[in-house]
């Protein structure tokens, strides 16, 4: 598998585990359907988070969370509206960014909340 595979993987996991010690619930990890993948969905305090994840060894050119283009954002909506619809969901939905900078076994993380919505 690519470089890049296993960083994106590594810092799906690293996310996940700063999720859980912050009182998130995890309840899909790279949930797909069709060409569409959501990194991670979790619920916190009666809501729903979609969380996309980008991972970097460095941010000399940009910040990981500057490469969440608008068109990779419809890209996540349409994603969450078919989980909601599949998953008969009625709650509020929030669009969050997990930005993480891992070199060497040491990372920064830079979580995002409401990112984005579903009006951008």
């Amino acid at each position: 598998m690519a470089e890049h595979n296993d960083l994106g993987r590594e810092g799906e996991i690293i996310a996940v585990n700063y999720l859980r010690e912050n009182g998130y619930s995890i309840t899909e990890k790279n949930w797909r359907y069709h060409e569409l993948e959501l990194d991670i969905i979790a619920k916190k305090d009666d809501m729903l988070i979609v969380f996309e994840v980008k991972t970097r060894r460095n941010n000399y050119f940009m910040e990981p969370e500057a490469s969440v283009t608008k068109a990779k954002q419809k890209q996540i909506l349409k994603g969450a509206n078919a989980y909601i619809s599949y998953k008969n969901l009625n709650m509020e939905v929030r669009f969050d960014i997990i930005s993480i900078i891992l070199n060497e076994g040491e990372y920064e993380i830079n979580h995002i909340e409401d990112a984005f919505s579903a009006v951008s």
